[in-house]
């Protein structure tokens, strides 16, 4: 999303006008646990619970173990527990994370592996054990929701495989030691080099989005002269109510097969001498908070099963895709994972196939933080910024999607303190940079320690180097241990990365 300049920008000087006096009423001030509502220039604004009595009140739901206050002061100002304004900050799996922003730096993504673990864990409690001989459901985590090879080698030690968009994604999973046995290859635009590895590598399956990717599998498979496997991915035509950058199931989306051409493609695939046909694939979207779509999903792909049993076609498996919401703020709604997996597995056990699932962000957003420091504070006349060093490079999805994200200071808060109603914006030169708008939060210094919650998918994957700022670092913590796992790049490895043409030089 774009902003206009205006007066709510966090551009240039406020007018002269706006003295001291007039400048502190630009933010509206209200205590913790208040209720926040709309702003005056139509901004967005947080409601309900502030971030920072929602984290307070559920942190084992963020990972977090949340300091206590600091020591109290005698009349020296000097805690009784040492230093002067000792800091008493957050852990996350086991480690303070003001230790890692000391040693790592800003802005810098933090995944608790323990955290990745136990979703999985629930995940696969929630789908439960295969029947009457058929194998257990396969959870196939999608990589393009958080790619680190370290989250990868979490998940490949707790058997999980990988659905895959592009051949970098494939590197990767087979690199963090994920089975190609396991892995699906989904996407629209997978081309010769790309279908070549996924037929090199030996993987579960290659999910064919289209009449002309069919073709294109069809001569690479020949070419290699493999027995390759595949999966017709299918469009239903199903709302999964979400917002319309992440619907992938309606007929007007670039995703899979219309199903009025299904079973014509699938005999067309089953009858190729190279091609093995095992299952049918659909995605219909992210952030799904309800089971009925995926209900009605398996109604329209059982129509196609029972016409290519009809015809002699054995398949086995069904693959639902992913698309499990999460609640980025308090009062949003999410899956009830359990229900979702009682759900599902009513509508497909009695179709004697293994169950295929390809959950992203369900299992490591809320096990994913940012670090980011503040800059400093600034007041327009129509908004009070805090301004901080990362930036919509570091983490798009607000201003892509204007999406949610908790923010909190990484040291302890005071349930009494008072919270102003701010802008977090980044340094990039663009008034679309900002992390939060309209957000209620206490009052934060310069170099105070921020964390951005719930940044665990969509977050490092998404970065770029815009404004020539480096990516973020990346952190793996586990249970007391950490390691850094991607340094951040200097500028000078960012150079070293181009070449100047001969002529130039």
């Amino acid at each position: 999303m774009l902003r206009e300049p205006n007066r709510g920008s966090q551009f240039g000087w406020a007018s002269p006008g706006c003295g001291v006096d007039v400048a502190l009423t630009c933010g509206v001030s209200l205590r913790y646990g208040a209720w926040v509502g709309g702003s005056d220039d139509g901004r967005l604004v947080g409601s309900g619970i502030p971030d920072t009595a929602w984290v307070a009140a559920h942190p084992e739901r963020f990972g977090l173990e949340l300091a206590g206050p600091p020591p109290s002061r005698r009349g020296d100002e000097q805690g009784e527990g040492g230093a002067p304004g000792a800091v008493e900050g957050a852990r996350l799996g086991g480690v303070a994370v003001h230790e890692i922003a000391e040693v790592a730096g800003t802005p810098t993504y933090v995944y608790d592996a323990e955290g990745i673990r136990q979703r999985l864990a629930r995940l696969r409690s929630a789908l439960g054990a295969g029947k009457g001989g058929v194998p257990d459901p396969l959870i196939c985590f999608a990589v393009k929701a958080n790619s680190a090879l370290a989250v990868l080698r979490v998940l490949a030690r707790e058997g999980a495989g990988a659905d895959i968009v592009s051949g970098g994604e494939l590197r990767r999973a087979l690199e963090a030691g994920i089975a190609p046995q396991r892995i699906v290859f989904s996407g629209v635009g997978k081309t010769d080099t790309e279908i070549d590895a996924a037929i090199a590598a030996g993987i579960r399956s290659i999910n064919i989005e289209s009449a002309e990717e069919l073709q294109r599998v069809m001569a690479r498979a020949t070419a290699a002269d493999r027995s390759v496997p595949v999966s017709l991915r299918l469009n239903p035509d199903v709302d999964p109510e979400t917002h319309p950058y992440l619907a992938t199931g309606l007929r007007q989306s670039k995703f899979g097969v219309p199903m009025v051409a299904a079973v014509e493609l699938a005999l067309r695939a089953h009858r190729h001498p190279n091609l093995r046909l095992v299952g049918l694939a659909c995605h219909i979207g992210s952030q799904i908070v309800d089971a009925a779509p995926y209900r009605e999903s398996v109604m329209h792909m059982r129509r196609t099963i029972g016409s290519l049993r009809d015809a002699g076609v054995t398949l086995a498996q069904i693959d639902l895709g992913g698309g499990l919401g999460v609640a980025y703020r308090p009062g949003e709604p999410e899956i009830d994972i359990a229900a979702w997996g009682r759900a599902v597995r009513v509508e497909t056990d009695d179709l004697g196939l293994q169950l295929v699932v390809e959950p992203g962000r369900w299992l490591v957003a809320e096990c994913g933080l940012l670090l980011t420091r503040v800059i400093g504070r600034k007041r327009g006349e129509g908004a009070a910024f805090v301004i901080v060093d990362a930036a919509m490079n570091d983490l798009l999805r607000p201003a892509l999607y204007e999406a949610y994200h908790p923010i909190v200071p990484a040291h302890h808060v005071d349930p009494g303190a008072s919270l102003t109603i701010v802008d977090v914006v980044g340094p990039v030169c663009e008034s679309g940079d900002f992390l939060a708008l309209g957000r209620a939060m206490p009052a934060v210094e310069a170099g105070d320690l921020l964390m951005v919650l719930d940044a665990g998918a969509y977050g490092m994957v998404m970065a770029s180097t815009y404004n020539a700022r480096p990516l973020p670092a990346e952190v793996l913590v586990d249970q007391g241990r950490w390691a850094v796992t991607r340094p951040r790049k200097t500028t000078e490895q960012l150079l070293g990365d181009e070449a100047l043409p001969p002529w130039l030089r």
